[in-house]
């Protein structure tokens, strides 16, 4: 099982802050989370949302492992 972290707003519409779930890549994670929630799925796809992987920023589809830790960031803005 992955260790799934949400942060800040997207915390507040998951209703859960950490996770653990089965799943065998970042693109199935999000397409059963966005099954489960489609507003938190439309937040996961927007842009600026953040996927961490181990601590590391990720793109794309990567393959994950039961020891492996997902956090989701939401868009920041600076000033």
């Amino acid at each position: 099982m992955v260790r799934v972290l949400m942060f800040g707003a997207l915390a507040e519409v998951a209703g859960w802050r950490e996770r653990d779930i089965d799943a065998g890549s970042l693109g199935v994670l999000r397409a059963m989370l966005a099954a489960e929630d489609a507003g938190l799925g439309e937040r996961l796809a927007g842009p600026g949302t953040c996927a961490i992987l181990n601590a590391e920023m990720v793109r794309g589809d990567p393959v994950l492992s039961a020891a492996d830790e997902v956090a989701f960031i939401p868009p920041v803005s600076g000033g």
